[in-house]
């Protein structure tokens, strides 16, 4: 009898750390019950391609979401960077080219400068959140503000006058669409990110400060981390993320405006929320963030794969995201 309870509570146990992988296999097994094609290796690739910017881009996100803070300027400069590095990488003979008179530059040149560049709004948030000690909603929403203004400003430049960007270098697209190995090379990179994140959040001092603040900011100081330098560096990081998730989608998609990234905020966060990563700080790792992620992609794609109207989409997306916030207060409540 005894060994039942065992074994009953280790199971409970284990669905109860790992509920967010049951919930995507059994979300995975559901579509594919309708519809047996899902289980491709296409289906897959193509869910695991529509999901690797976002999963960039949440990972971002997740390194303000366990300081205990929020980030709703990471969609545009998502869209920031889309628009810097498709202005300079069009080919020579598109008809509405950006830069006319633009020479061929180096793939990597643009791509350096759009990211730097979110990496610095990035920083900006950092230091009003640390330094002024603006609560990090209002200073992204400002920052997102900003960032809008300043990318519908440069994509009205003339001779653009605001149309969509398209004509890009095969060089640049192949990063969105390429192959190495007949594995997608953006599925490669977004792999190789989610790696050095991990490495970031486990294996560093960085990373042990970031989980210390999230826990308790007031013991953190205490203990001697410099949380001013700690938040601004996270922020950093973050903007330089959503930047490579930025230039990554104009690639993938073959084109940018300044609406790219519009509302990306509000999935990157609730893929983080959904998969883990605490809404009060100090909780959160790489893999539930990536599932998170992967669960809101097969939704999108699996749900319109099987034929489901879109607004019902929205409807199981709202609910799951309700649920997870949900038991997450009820465990921090619990801890207390």
């Amino acid at each position: 009898m005894e060994s039942k309870k065992t074994v009953l509570g280790s199971s409970v146990h284990f669905l109860s750390q790992n509920a967010i992988f049951v919930v995507l296999v059994v979300l995975v097994l559901l579509i594919a019950v309708v519809d047996p094609r899902f289980l491709s290796f296409a289906i897959l690739r193509d869910v695991l391609m529509q999901s690797s910017t976002r999963a960039i881009m949440a990972l971002g996100v997740a390194f303000i979401l366990i300081t205990g803070g929020v980030d709703l300027s990471s969609g545009r400069m998502v869209g920031f960077a889309a628009v810097i590095a498709a202005s300079m990488l069009q080919i020579p003979e598109y008809a509405r080219r950006f830069y006319p008179d633009l020479p061929h530059l180096p793939v990597f040149l643009p791509i350096i400068l759009a990211v730097a560049a979110c990496m610095l709004f990035g920083m900006l948030n950092g230091l009003i959140v640390a330094k002024l000690q603006v609560p990090p909603f209002i200073t992204t929403l400002g920052t997102m503000v900003v960032v809008y203004g300043i990318n519908s400003i440069y994509f009205d430049m003339p001779p653009n006058n605001s149309q969509p960007i398209g004509g890009l270098r095969p060089d640049f697209t192949a990063l969105g669409s390429g192959r190495l190995m007949n594995i997608p090379v953006i599925i490669l990179i977004a792999l190789a990110v989610a790696v050095i994140v991990w490495i970031l959040f486990n294996k560093t001092q960085l990373g042990m400060n970031m989980y210390a603040i999230g826990g308790n900011r007031d013991a953190a100081i205490v203990s001697g981390v410099n949380v001013v330098l700690t938040i601004v560096i996270l922020y950093a990081i973050a903007g330089a993320l959503y930047g490579v998730a930025g230039v990554l989608e104009a690639a993938r998609t073959g084109g940018a405006t300044n609406n790219y990234g519009n509302m990306y905020e509000l999935d990157a966060i609730a893929a983080c929320v959904v998969g883990g990563v605490s809404t009060t700080g100090g909780v959160g790792t790489v893999p539930g963030v990536l599932a998170g992620v992967l669960i809101f992609g097969v939704i999108n794609y699996g749900l319109t794969f099987i034929g489901v109207n879109p607004y019902w989409q929205l409807i199981v997306k709202g609910l799951i995201i309700v649920a997870a916030v949900s038991f997450d207060i009820r465990k921090y409540i619990a801890k207390k």
